[in-house]
């Protein structure tokens, strides 16, 4: 063939091929392409987050190169992708398949490590702890020994336990590099800022390392601030800047030592007294204001005691004008507060704020939960309940109780207790009456009481003849049923007296007589007379005690102001001597010291009897009982 033929034939057979759509050429299937280049495709869309793709791909990998040198490490992002988008089931799965398939990959303790991440995710502390247990005994890498100290720190965090959590962020950052350490150092500060004071104190007796040391001193200064523990809080404070003074929480310290010093400064030997002088209230005022000038007068008369200054605030028995009067008591910088009687709790609020040790003289329900800078020395229904019940169930072995109650507050609250009380004595409660405190005319309570007020229904009558029936029109109601042995009515005098009689006019009579301390009052005794004999009476004082304590008390008082003290005019009088006792001690320089004296009073002997406050500011304190005889109280011997 000649040469041109050749050249036209390859001509035709070019223009033929280029005439062939493309469309029909085949693809190179993907399982052709290098298995790098398919790995590298996977990298990428891993990196851009597009997980499903990217899963897709490894796993396609894995169906193609089983074998493969990236095998491994296709496992191993598979197992990330499902950590990553929660489902830690199948990344666990994952990862222990790679552990099994590839037990001499290197990638085998990454895998590890991660499983450890997938227990985390779901909440199972334990498996948490119990695998990276084994892993520290393994020759793991420096990186995964970081990582496994950041999960138990993360885990004992999530436990509630900031103490654990603290030691294993310190070893983490220990191993970490510095471009790794900044989030373990945030975790670190995170826990310590959950330590309560006595965690933080153990913590410091056993770690050395710096790091931790310097976030431990100076939450513990902020721990302290935040009880009241000022003194305490700037020996830290001061201690924690000298030891490290490059720390970034130093300016902050310093900041926190000058709030400090502005507010510790008062007039030491400077009492304030918030008490109702006007309006309603002011009888109540100004028989504490009795008390507590009695009390002034007896500790200054010794020559050896330091002269006690009272800055008297009036506060009419208003919340508004008690919180003005608090302030202005804070602008005389006070060491402490007697009172308020009324208006307690806005007021108490303020002091704890302020850290200004109080002693109020209310029966307000927890005021003293306010904070640890607020007492009550007051009695409560609650110690008026307990005194009275177990000296009726153990002295007088009485085992069934009546109770005819005001329906008003004061009513209500002392028969719940009441009737509670009972019951954890084992006794009955056989019958609870109400009236109308507005009322003079009890009689229908009285008489639901003792089963009068009701008439027996027809066909619940026994059957009689004509003649017994004639028999009994002409005898008396039928008698009232007296199925108690003790009556309790918490009521004031001016009712309980109206009360009394007509329990006695309803035939309900030997029976006990049980009161609140408003009994004790001779015009109680006036009102009923002979009823009244058999009442027994709780009460916070009584003049009529023979304690040469209390007499003393009663004569300088009779002699001060020509009148009998009551209730009030003692109390007052007992915290006044409490507080200035404190005072006076020679190493009690701070208000915070005047309140852990205060929380560390036991029995203290006064003419309110032994006092003592609890772990919460409340006060504890033996009640007296009294009897009646004739037209005196006697005090009754309980204990």
């Amino acid at each position: 063939m000649k040469p041109r033929e050749i050249i036209s034939i390859l001509i035709v057979l070019l223009f033929f091929l280029s005439c062939i759509p493309k469309a029909i050429i085949p693809p190179v299937p993907e399982e052709e392409v290098a298995g790098d280049e398919l790995f590298l495709r996977a990298e990428n869309l891993y990196h851009e987050k597009s997980y499903k793709e990217a899963f897709e791909k490894y796993n396609r990998y894995l169906s193609y190169f089983p074998k493969g040198p990236l095998a491994d490490d296709s496992l191993m992002k598979m197992g990330l992708i499902y950590t990553a988008v929660g489902k830690d089931k199948k990344a666990r799965k994952i990862f222990n398949r790679l552990l099994s398939e590839y037990p001499d990959s290197p990638l085998v303790y990454d895998a590890r490590v991660e499983i450890l991440v997938t227990y985390y995710n779901e909440d199972k502390f334990s498996e948490v702890i119990q695998l990276a247990s084994g892993l520290l005994e393994d020759k793991v890498s420096r990186v995964q020994l970081t990582r496994i100290y950041e999960i138990l720190g993360d885990t004992y965090v999530a436990m509630d336990s900031p103490e654990d959590s603290i030691y294993f962020y310190n070893m983490a950052y220990e191993k970490s590099k510095d471009e790794e350490k900044e989030p373990i150092v945030e975790k670190l500060k995170e826990a310590v800022s959950r330590l309560d004071s006595e965690n933080v104190l153990l913590l410091l007796s056993h770690l050395e390392d710096k790091l931790p040391r310097s976030y431990l001193m100076y939450q513990l200064g902020l721990n302290y601030s935040k009880e009241e523990k000022l003194d305490d809080s700037v020996k830290v404070l001061t201690e924690f800047i000298k030891s490290f003074s490059d720390h970034e929480n130093v300016a902050q310290a310093k900041l926190l030592i000058e709030e400090i010093a502005a507010k510790s400064v008062y007039s030491r030997y400077t009492i304030g007294c918030l008490l109702p002088l006007s309006g309603r209230y002011k009888m109540y005022g100004n028989r504490a204001m009795k008390g507590i000038e009695l009390a002034l007068g007896r500790f200054s008369s010794h020559g050896n005691n330091l002269p006690i200054n009272l800055v008297i605030k009036d506060t009419g028995g208003d919340p508004e004008k008690a919180v003005l009067a608090m302030k202005e008591l804070l602008n005389d910088k006070v060491a402490a507060i007697i009172g308020p009687i009324i208006t307690a709790e806005p007021v108490a609020t303020e002091a704890q704020y302020s850290g200004i040790p109080m002693i109020t003289i209310t029966q307000k329900e927890n005021i003293t939960d306010i904070g640890d800078n607020v007492f009550r020395n007051f009695i409560t229904p609650e110690m008026q309940v307990k005194t009275i019940v177990a000296y009726a169930v153990e002295v007088l072995e009485v085992k069934s109780f009546a109770i005819l109650y005001p329906q008003e507050k004061y009513g209500t609250t002392f028969m719940n207790l009441f009737w509670d009380e009972v019951l954890k004595y084992e006794g009955k409660v056989v019958g609870v009456e109400s009236y109308n405190p507005a009322h003079t005319d009890f009689s229908d309570s009285i008489r639901k009481l003792v089963g009068l007020y009701y008439e027996v229904p027809d066909d619940l009558k026994e059957k009689k003849d004509v003649e017994e029936e004639d028999k009994d029109k002409k005898e008396e109601e039928p008698e009232a049923i007296v199925d108690f042995e003790a009556i309790f009515i918490p009521d004031a005098p001016n009712k309980a007296g109206l009360i009394i009689p007509q329990l006695a006019f309803h035939d309900i009579e030997d029976v006990y007589l049980l009161g609140t301390n408003l009994w004790h009052s001779k015009k109680l005794i006036d009102m009923t007379k002979e009823y009244i004999q058999r009442a027994i009476i709780p009460d916070g004082f009584s003049p009529e005690s023979t304690s040469v304590r209390v007499r003393d008390f009663v004569d300088n008082f009779e002699k001060t102001y020509g009148e009998k003290p009551g209730f009030i005019e003692a109390i007052t009088y007992d915290t006044s001597m409490i507080l200035f006792q404190t005072l006076s001690r020679p190493d009690v320089r701070s208000r915070n010291a005047i309140k852990n004296e205060l929380m560390g009073l036991k029995n203290y002997q006064g003419v309110t009897g032994l006092t003592s406050f609890d772990d919460n500011g409340d006060v504890e304190k033996q009640l007296s009982l009294l009897r009646i005889k004739g037209d005196k109280f006697i005090d009754l011997e309980f204990n």
